[in-house]
């Protein structure tokens, strides 16, 4: 039986895989292994083999699909084909070391169900460990037919674009009763499907233009804009989605109030025993003669969309008029807007849904401090004037007075939630911009919540990155206002 072969020329085959792939990872690139994505990867090899198996090293290609758990941590199934010839041509063994009849070619297969460990998850270049156990199957017969194996190596992904790379493995393949090991490398192609981007903060941002200092809206008059990095040049920016009335906008709150007014089938008229409904708003604007509103009516599904679209603007237009003539609300204060059924917020399959459905609501600008609120609206929209640094997510120490507004607010009453949302400019990519936009929405919530004594389970960020934009992004003001941090306040009102 020969002695077991050298690792020495088996590294030396190994040299110029490595050094291509050194090559193709540059450490300076970026992208990620996302959570909950699959991968698939196809790949091809060389499969080196001891000596005490009589194989001789030869080709080996294969496929993987895997699941990634969390960006870090994944699971993957693996199969491995390699077809061999007998080193020795004059005599193969068994397990005992009977000699057996001549063999020329050994077709092997190789299973096995992986854990793999990624490190530097967050960027292009994706270094990784991995271990698994399997079986190995041999056709003809050489030691065991199927053997139990033991995987386990080295590997990295480089991310050529955001769904497919390059991987590179080294593993050794340890048959368990012959204590053999076996080294096999491969390379290979990575396809992700699916999956979400990790919020990691301080994420570097794609290369732009002309990349400049991010501003941010600023509650004084700025001597001179500070500029994100510019957009990439595009044809023409996509058309914006019309601003919802519920938008804040700097130094002003929109108080939202729903109005349970019930309308007969096919009516507009407003009953007389609505009136309280409509003196929430009515009273509210009186005391506050600086305010403006937006009166919205919704329908149910029932009818053709033509017929609630105007349907609700009707209903919307009869509590403009008895605002006018109950409260001597100026008109120029007021305007209508029917919606129709296109924004339910129940189930029009049953009554109860549709009658949710068929609703009023109004929305009010406001130029006011929240201390003046003496009555919490149903819902309150605020816009945070901050600003930070660029491709930063840290809460420099001049905004929290604009955080302490909320917490004060909340502290006065205590059955508010709220809603952090973090906004950006359409500078950088998609992803970047998402996961930017939320870690600024969760260091926001953990001022409120460890600075602030706010109870963490009234509080939540959703960071929207660019996709709900208010202004175009082809100037500095555009940018500016699309950069920002809302608070949505509801409050659970005791009927």
């Amino acid at each position: 039986m020969k002695k077991m072969f050298s690792r020495g020329p088996v590294i030396k085959k190994m040299v110029p895989v490595l050094l291509i792939s050194a090559f193709l990872l540059p450490l300076s690139a970026r992208a990620e292994t996302k959570a909950g994505s699959v991968e698939l990867s196809p790949f091809a090899g060389y499969s080196f083999f001891e000596n005490r198996q009589n194989l001789k090293h030869s080709p080996v290609f294969g496929g993987r699909i895997g699941y990634n758990f969390i960006d870090r941590l994944g699971i993957e199934a693996s199969v491995e084909f390699v077809r061999s010839s007998v080193d020795d041509e004059t005599e193969s063994f068994t397990r005992q070391g009977e000699f057996t009849s001549p063999i020329d070619d050994v077709d092997i297969a190789r299973y096995y169900l992986n854990l793999i460990y990624t490190m530097m998850p967050e960027s292009k270049f994706n270094p990784f460990i991995v271990a698994g156990y399997g079986a190995s199957y041999y056709d003809p017969k050489i030691n065991n037919r199927n053997m139990a194996t033991l995987n386990y190596g080295i590997g990295a992904k480089y991310w050529m674009s955001d769904r497919v790379g390059l991987r590179l493995d080294v593993r050794d393949n340890m048959i368990f009763d012959e204590h053999i090991h076996n080294l096999v490398t491969t390379l290979g192609l990575v396809f992700s499907i699916g999956g979400t981007s990790s919020a990691a903060p301080d994420a570097e941002p794609e290369p732009s233009p002309a990349p400049v200092v991010e501003a941010e809206p600023s509650p004084a008059p700025p001597a001179a804009v500070k500029e994100e990095p510019q957009p990439k040049a595009e044809p023409a920016e996509t058309p914006l989605e019309p601003v919802p009335a519920a938008e804040p906008t700097p130094e002003r709150m929109k108080y939202c109030v729903s109005l349970g007014i019930e309308f007969d089938i096919n009516k507009d008229d407003i009953r007389r025993e609505y009136d309280e409904e409509v003196a929430k708003v009515g009273n509210f604007m009186r005391k506050y003669p600086t305010t403006t509103a937006v009166i919205e009516g919704y329908a149910d599904e029932v009818g053709s969309d033509d017929y609630n679209l105007q349907l609700s603007q009707r209903r919307a237009e009869s509590v403009v008029k008895a605002l006018q003539a109950n409260f001597g609300i100026d008109p120029a204060r007021l305007s209508a807007k029917g919606y129709g059924k296109t924004r339910p917020i129940a189930n029009n399959a049953t009554d109860e849904g549709r009658q949710k459905n068929r609703r009023i609501e109004a929305i009010i600008d406001c130029a006011l401090d929240v201390k003046e609120l003496a009555q919490p609206a149903e819902r309150l929209c605020i816009t945070l004037i901050m600003q930070f640094a660029t491709d930063s997510t840290e809460i420099k120490p001049s905004y929290h007075g604009e955080i302490d507004k909320i917490a004060e607010y909340m502290k006065k009453h205590p059955t508010t939630t709220a809603v952090i949302e973090g906004h950006t400019d359409s500078s950088g990519s998609a992803e970047h911009n998402m996961k930017l936009s939320q870690q600024r929405a969760e260091n926001v919530v953990q001022y409120l919540v460890e600075k602030s004594g706010i109870e963490r389970s009234r509080l939540s960020a959703k960071g929207y990155g660019s996709t709900r934009r208010i202004a175009y992004d082809d100037t500095a003001q555009g940018r500016q206002k699309n950069r920002r941090i809302n608070a949505v306040i509801d409050c659970v009102v005791v009927k």
